[in-house]
């Protein structure tokens, strides 16, 4: 669309009504991964690592701000551009399976999280609540695929907000000393075990899934027949993508103070039903039940958002469009698999992260290479510093990636 077309004289309202995609996004940033290891970083570390939250929501804004721009501009999402690049139909399907694999891994992580959260508030059994997680989350996706981007975002949004309030109501019980949360902004770590869990922090908070779907739920929103020109679109998102990266890092920066306040030196925190036990012997039962609550609705929140990149990955990469059901059956079984052989659900989800770092250098280099291109991009491209700042977040978090595959598998 020409900017010279006058914008509609609701301007106010309809800037807000541009928002969203970011906020859907944003849900991987609070996902069960995070819980656990937000939750064991400062149980065992106090404020110690509350730079490595800032600093990692820091490179999430630029990751994420990239990833929306690209689906604005191009009217494709990630994994349809690299689908159309990768020229060799064996290369497309081995970069696709990597991609899907990855999506199956965060699956098995946030559907573990949400049946431990059913266990701890009604002892459903884990297989059972595996799959009451992913019957939730199909009904999620059924609602974005039948009506439109507009309604998942609020639905997803709404659990957002149970988040919030679930994981915050503990900081309101037992406050923080700031002076010891300013000093946790000094980057430094305190042994091994400090940095496998700086890594893991990052690796639970960069996640390849919420690229690929954040560059597919701008497709989704405004396509290619944009109502608005592209320039307002991404002023829009900046926003957006500040709105959404406040609200995840905050929560993920509230975990780790209330554990660093209530449950120092508390063992079984590095699991999430002993995190609840000892939120709800430390604050009492509300406290508790808080925590389980939230629990469950990011579980149920970001399934549903990591099985719509799983199905966008599907698309672009393999150009195959499966039914809705059979699309989530390919992502949620492994997951009930896992429960049902008695795996232990945090060794699953701590594995699962592991996994995931596999996937980040896939994500992120393509991610800033087409960012860059200017015949790609257009007016949208990147500015140098863009892609010079792009390519320095990368080589880091795939840096410290690397140090958490090393240390969890012994390596080092």
């Amino acid at each position: 669309m020409s900017a010279g077309i006058a914008e509609p004289k609701t301007r106010g309202r309809k800037t807000a009504w541009l928002l969203g995609p970011a906020l859907v996004a944003g849900v991987a940033y609070l996902d069960p991964g995070n819980v656990a290891v937000n939750m064991s970083a400062g149980a065992q570390f106090g404020y110690l690592l509350v730079w490595v939250i800032v600093a990692a929501n820091m490179a999430a804004w630029l990751i994420q701000y990239m990833s929306a721009k690209l689906g604005l501009a191009t009217g494709s999402s990630m994994a349809e551009l690299l689908g159309q690049r990768i020229k060799s139909r064996p290369g497309r399907v081995l970069y696709g399976l990597q991609a899907q694999f990855v999506a199956i891994a965060t699956d098995i992580a946030e559907v573990i999280g949400g049946a431990v959260a059913l266990w701890i508030l009604f002892d459903i059994p884990l297989v059972m609540g595996a799959i009451i997680t992913g019957l939730i989350s199909t009904i999620l996706l059924l609602v974005q695929a039948r009506r439109d981007a507009k309604t998942f975002e609020f639905a997803i949004i709404g659990l957002m907000l149970v988040i919030v309030v679930g994981f915050c109501y503990g900081l309101f019980l037992a406050p923080p000393e700031p002076g010891a949360v300013l000093e946790g902004m000094i980057p430094r770590f305190d042994g091994t075990q400090s940095v496998l869990l700086a890594a893991s922090i990052l690796g639970a908070t960069v996640m390849p899934h919420a690229i690929y779907a954040h560059s597919s739920l701008a497709r989704d929103r405004f396509g290619i027949d944009k109502i608005y020109p592209l320039p307002r679109l991404i002023r829009a998102t900046r926003v957006d993508v500040t709105i959404a990266l406040t609200i995840a890092g905050s929560v993920n920066l509230v975990m780790l103070l209330v554990a660093a306040t209530v449950l120092p030196g508390v063992s079984g925190t590095d699991t999430l039903e002993g995190a609840h036990a000892a939120i709800q012997n430390a604050l009492g039962v509300t406290a508790g039940w808080m925590f389980a609550i939230a629990l469950l609705a990011s579980g149920l929140a970001s399934t549903a958002v990591g099985a719509y990149a799983g199905s966008d990955i599907m698309g672009g990469l393999f150009r195959t469009r499966l039914k809705l059901i059979t699309r989530r059956l390919i992502t949620i079984i492994p997951s009930i698999i896992v429960l049902a052989i008695g795996i232990d659900p945090t060794y699953a989800l701590v594995l699962s992260q592991v996994i995931l770092s596999f996937g980040i250098p896939f994500a992120l280099v393509p991610l800033v290479w087409l960012t860059s291109r200017k015949k790609l991009m257009g007016s949208a491209v990147n500015t140098w510093w863009t892609t010079a700042m792009g390519w320095l977040v990368t080589a880091g978090i795939i840096a410290l990636n690397i140090a958490l595959i090393a240390l969890e598998t012994g390596v080092v």
